[in-house]
């Protein structure tokens, strides 16, 4: 199932939610209407600790989706023989200790989340020297139309300005209302969002099984 491609005039609804959004972010009741709720993020290592080719997944969530996608993608990694490492981007892993990276966000306000723009953007000299590979989590422009297409491409902008990964993925996700903070359940709200989970894992699953085809395993 595909979500519809986002309209102009549904574009300028979002944005003028945004500004608004953003004002009383700023506003004394900024810190309790932006808080999120409570999330365990996962720290995983799959695969044998002699295997020598280590592959870093990487990524940051909102409400979770992103982070269960990022431990099935490692998961299935470990089965074709890699020592694969799954960490948020919060805790600053070395691309250097790895022999590629596969980065994961999901979509707020039309870009990638920014600590995992700036993650790239710090470590882009050592991303630009290992095979990287990018997954995104979205929830609207799921479909198989040109307007579609490069919507969700627009999605990396912020990417693109620092890296060029050699592939890049995406994967509709999963909408739970309860996990939101309070200015990103009004923003859903508004655009009559309601709790789904589009995610393919057949989709997910044969992503992780072909990417990085070219880095052998030691």
């Amino acid at each position: 199932m595909s979500e519809k491609t986002i309209s102009r005039r549904e574009f300028l609804k979002i944005a003028g939610m945004g500004l608004a959004a953003t004002a009383f972010a700023c506003s004394g009741l900024g810190y309790a209407a932006t808080r999120q709720p409570q999330l365990e993020l996962p720290e995983l290592n799959f695969g044998k600790e002699h295997i020598m080719t280590k592959i870093l997944v990487t990524y940051s969530t909102r409400a979770g989706s992103t982070a269960e996608i990022a431990a099935a993608i490692g998961q299935t990694l470990s089965q074709r023989g890699y020592n694969v490492d799954v960490l948020p981007v919060k805790k600053q892993p070395n691309p250097a200790d790895y022999q590629a990276v596969i980065l994961g966000s999901p979509i707020r306000m039309g870009s990638w989340l920014p600590e995992v723009v700036g993650f790239v953007k710090e470590n882009r000299a050592l991303l630009e020297q290992i095979p990287v590979a990018a997954f995104t989590v979205h929830m609207l422009n799921g479909g198989d139309d040109e307007q579609s297409r490069t919507s969700r491409q627009a999605y990396l902008n912020a990417v693109h300005e620092w890296i060029q990964p050699a592939e890049e993925v995406f994967f509709l996700g999963k909408m739970e209302l309860a996990k939101l903070s309070f200015l990103d359940r009004f923003i859903s709200n508004a655009m009559k969002a309601k709790d789904e989970d589009l995610r393919d894992w057949n989709a997910i699953h044969a992503f992780a099984e072909s990417v990085f085809a070219q880095v052998e395993t030691q």
